[in-house]
């Protein structure tokens, strides 16, 4: 049996205790309102968003750093948000700029502010003030119009890298779900080493009745990848190069909840088209897209619902279980680390 090495030096991977700079959802765009705020915990922190009177997306850390208020029951104040105990008003770099009750305010009077995204009808917040990046994109789709519908969010019972590494454990897609291709692995990291591709592709087999329809339909090979960014967003695409069909894209955001749990938001993803016909075309795909998932996922489930990860004795097939592994231990701790935290 050929083993794999994975690089233990920095141990990031399946570690609760780290949070990797990335990029998580703070919640759906539609609940957030012009002029309106909410506090939301994302990895265990509470953080306040509000969207100010342009319409822009703010983030902060939830606690008024005066007296410890959470900031989700103040009130938004043209771009500002104020406590609603003692009025103090924050802007979007968490700078204290008004207090009621005297003219000086505190150089200490500020606030931890976070980088937001709002896309895929999301909010996301980063855990830095700047983000390097943007919320990952497909390439496919990138400069297109889309359109996205999401699924109520699902928790596995383990360390989100455990359900990432899901879209590419060729064994398991024998053994559980019964899709016999030899594939070959193909893979690309970006610059920034934040993402990585792998792309998979085989020929499909002829010995059953089912493999050779498939066959006909969509040709001799298949095709899939999955893009991971910031260890903690998954971007899925199926139907690679087939005959009858487009690509099909999912999207699935992590964000550990407590030590033992994951929250996965599933996103589903296609290229707008014009027209009632291309509207109606549209839906169609993405319902296809939500089929092939939930084909997947109840089988999945009872894997990392019941699983307690020890990878003592990878094998060669197992090698891009070992690349994700290796990729996740170098990406960066971001201040939401518990190590991190107790260093200040």
């Amino acid at each position: 049996m050929d083993e794999v090495l994975v690089n233990h030096q920095r141990r990031i991977f399946n570690n609760w205790d780290i949070v990797a700079k990335g990029w998580y959802i703070a919640c759906p765009s539609r609940d957030l309102l012009k002029a309106k705020a909410k506090s939301v915990e994302i990895c265990g922190q509470r953080i306040v968003v509000y969207r100010g009177e342009d319409g822009k997306v703010r983030a902060l850390d939830a606690y008024c750093p005066h007296m410890g208020t959470d900031l989700g029951i103040g009130k938004v104040d043209g771009n500002m948000i104020r406590c609603f105990f003692h009025h103090w008003a924050f802007d979007e770099q968490g700078q204290c700029l008004d207090i009621p009750c005297q003219t000086a305010i505190p150089k200490q009077a500020q606030t931890q502010s976070y980088a937001t995204a709002e896309k895929y009808d999301f909010i996301w917040v980063y855990p830095e003030a700047n983000a390097p990046n943007p919320v990952a994109e497909f390439d496919e789709l990138k400069g297109k119009q889309i359109v996205t519908i999401h699924d109520k969010p699902l928790e596995r019972s383990c360390h989100h890298h455990i359900c990432m590494m899901n879209g590419i454990d060729a064994q398991h897609l024998r053994t559980v779900h019964n899709i016999d291709i030899n594939m070959d692995l193909f893979l690309n990291h970006n610059q920034l080493g934040n993402i990585i591709d792998f792309t998979l592709k085989g020929e499909l087999p002829k010995t059953t009745f089912k493999e050779r329809i498939g066959r006909k339909i969509l040709g001799a090979n298949y095709e899939y990848s999955m893009r991971y960014a910031d260890g903690c967003i998954g971007l899925l695409t199926i139907m690679k190069n087939v005959r009858i069909l487009p690509s099909l894209h999912m999207i699935f955001a992590y964000t550990p909840v407590v030590e033992g749990k994951t929250r996965i938001q599933p996103i589903y993803v296609a290229e707008k088209r014009k027209g009632i016909f291309g509207w109606l075309l549209t839906r169609l795909f993405l319902l296809l897209t939500k089929m092939a998932y939930y084909m997947l996922r109840d089988e999945d489930g009872q894997i990392y619902d019941n699983i307690r990860f020890h990878p003592n004795l990878l094998l060669s097939i197992d090698a891009p279980i070992s690349k994700y592994m290796n990729y996740a231990n170098q990406l960066e701790p971001s201040k939401w680390s518990k190590k991190v935290r107790s260093e200040k």
